[in-house]
């Protein structure tokens, strides 16, 4: 008999590793006076992707969706990824 499976929200963040040039991010930052916010320092870009997973459990789906951010989003010489599970239809 096949074992049951969830559906699981997935968040995975990837930014760049701590060191590495944010051309995007210093942009970013020195944008922000001509908009008139000041104060805000050490900005980094990254991308975010969502997508669903089926797995028996959280703990699971965890462990997929963690292979899917190292393996295929995030690019492990520059990048790190973080991420987040919830049950599906959970507002991440």
């Amino acid at each position: 008999m096949m074992a049951s499976s969830e559906r699981f929200s997935v968040l995975v963040e990837v930014r760049l590793r701590e060191g590495i040039a944010d051309p995007q991010g210093a942009t970013i930052e020195r944008a922000l006076p001509a908009l008139g916010l000041s104060g805000v320092s050490g900005m980094r870009a990254g991308k975010a992707f969502w997508f669903d997973i089926s797995a028996a459990d959280e703990t699971d789906a965890l462990a997929q969706a963690t292979v899917v951010a190292d393996r295929l989003l995030a690019n492990p010489v520059i990048e790190e990824s973080s991420v987040t599970v919830h049950a599906a239809g959970a507002v991440i």
